[in-house]
């Protein structure tokens, strides 16, 4: 199990390479939607989301890797990239041929070899596992690997010096690497404090997990503007800590998400991607939430 331990090293680890990322706050949305709202900007993060944390972690503690392989929709994929130049290896990064081109072209200027061809949602981690068996190089999985997790989870221990009063944390869920670092975090240091994952209502597979006490896979990948949540089904290491630690999964529709990240970068004068939107989604419902919410802006490699 992912403990707080794991995530003070990493923060000690990754220290050199990423940034601290500031807190926005907005009167207008706080008025707008009547709550006070606290936005950890990791969009401002290396490589434009907060993968560069997980991804940093994972390969700072390999001996010597031959190259770093990975799988990814984009914004991991960028992560893996920076990793592998920070470490002087070559990096090669399997990518669903649907993938955004934005999130392509970035992760090639990181310096990685993009593969593509044929790559879908639902066969990428077949293709990756092949492909890191031919060359040697070492897999870092984009969620379901206990680094990548505590690396995620550095964000929480900043924004809880950040603001140490809060309520409640929201957080996209794709596989659940982000919300367990953040909720091993939040309930090891502010137990009182709600953490809650937010997804497409078209891409369910945390709500549905927790709801039957295990790992529901999605038949299909899930159509959603969301596209850094497009996942099939949780990992078999985030779903205990998922279990333990996070409060509650909400759903939101797209149309909801992209209000969610026109008002945020309408209020906060910042290009976020629509998952960083999904996040704020919730606060545009009718779902009950408390008084003093983070919201977790987990990245901004998006073009109109």
């Amino acid at each position: 199990m992912l403990t707080l331990q794991d995530i003070q090293h990493a923060a000690q680890r990754i220290a050199p390479h990423i940034h601290r990322t500031p807190v926005f706050t907005s009167q207008g949305l706080d008025k707008l939607l009547g709550r006070r709202f606290f936005f950890k900007a990791e969009h401002l993060q290396k490589t434009g989301s907060f993968k560069a944390r997980g991804a940093l972690n994972a390969a700072l503690q390999l001996q010597n890797p031959r190259g770093l392989i990975a799988v990814s929709s984009g914004n991991h994929a960028q992560g893996v990239a920076y990793a592998a130049q920070v470490m002087g290896v070559p990096a090669l990064v399997v990518m669903p041929e649907d993938a955004s081109p934005t999130k392509k072209a970035a992760t090639r200027a990181y310096g990685a070899e993009v593969y593509d061809q044929g790559v879908t949602v639902e066969n990428r981690e077949q293709v990756v596992r092949a492909l890191a068996e031919e060359t040697g190089f070492a897999l870092i999985h984009p969620f379901d690997d206990l680094r990548v997790m505590a690396g995620q989870g550095t964000q929480a221990l900043e924004l809880l010096q950040q603001v140490p009063d809060l309520d409640a944390v929201l957080v996209a869920v794709g596989g659940g690497g982000l919300i367990s670092g953040i909720a091993t975090v939040i309930k090891s240091l502010r137990p009182a404090c709600e953490v809650i994952g937010v997804e497409p209502e078209t891409a369910n597979d945390a709500q549905q997990s927790l709801q039957a006490g295990r790992r529901v896979k999605l038949s299909q990948a899930p159509r959603t503007v969301a596209d850094g949540v497009r996942t099939l089904v949780v990992g078999e290491k985030t779903f205990p800590v998922m279990q333990r630690h996070v409060d509650r999964i909400l759903t939101v529709p797209d149309e909801v998400t992209l209000e969610a990240q026109r008002l945020m970068m309408q209020r906060l004068k910042q290009v976020v991607e629509p998952t960083a939107g999904l996040a704020l989604g919730p606060a545009l419902m009718s779902y009950d939430l408390p008084e003093r919410i983070a919201v977790i802006v987990c990245g901004g490699n998006w073009m109109p």
